[in-house]
């Protein structure tokens, strides 16, 4: 995996952005309301932003519907430059679990964790392709836990497959989780203290 400056990349491309005065279309896969609320704050100068809430992963259903309700009382309540709308994806855990099956055993990390940013970052691709969005990319990276390499060479695959520009990204970079953090009190939002699925709480 190459050792690429991701949030570099993304400098660029903004500055890009902003010099020929475009607003994009972004379609943003978020994994819970705490990790959107930074880079929302940041990309929004940017996009106009479709945020995507599929995460098939989480266990119990009840800490899905407490993380659902979170996102959609988050972008209520935040302010935007530029418009941000929500879908919420099918909650289906079979489709995670198939994705893992002989996996359960890895380290969280590891194969497994791969195999969940494709299944979900293969839903943010499709999506975009469907909405005709100009990019797609995901909040992910913003976990100190979470590869930025391994998301992006995802992504980049991805875009390659569907025909849509992956947006590169390191957003824990530039004290973007400090930030998430503090503007998860400033919102009173509920953090998590597992990934979310049920392998990751029996780590």
């Amino acid at each position: 995996m190459n050792q690429k400056n991701y949030q570099r990349e993304l400098e660029r491309l903004l500055d890009k952005l902003e010099r020929e005065q475009r607003v994009p279309r972004l379609l943003l896969h978020s994994c819970c309301a705490p990790c959107s609320s930074y880079v929302l704050e940041y990309l929004t100068r940017y996009f106009d932003i479709t945020l995507l809430y599929y995460n098939p992963n989480i266990y119990p259903p009840s800490e899905y519907d407490t993380r659902v309700q979170e996102q959609a009382c988050l972008i209520e309540r935040m302010p935007f430059v530029h418009s941000v709308t929500m879908i919420e994806g099918a909650y289906v855990p079979e489709e995670f679990y198939r994705e893992v099956k002989g996996l359960e055993r890895e380290p969280e990390g590891g194969t497994r964790c791969e195999k969940c940013y494709e299944l979900r970052l293969r839903q943010a691709a499709r999506m975009a392709k469907e909405k005709e969005c100009d990019f797609f990319t995901t909040t992910l990276s913003i976990s100190p836990l979470k590869s930025a390499p391994k998301l992006n060479h995802i992504g980049e695959l991805l875009s390659k497959e569907y025909q849509v520009a992956y947006l590169p990204s390191d957003f824990k970079k530039r004290n973007g989780y400090k930030r998430s953090v503090e503007l998860s009190e400033t919102y009173g939002l509920y953090r998590q203290n597992y990934c979310g699925c049920i392998y990751s709480i029996r780590t």
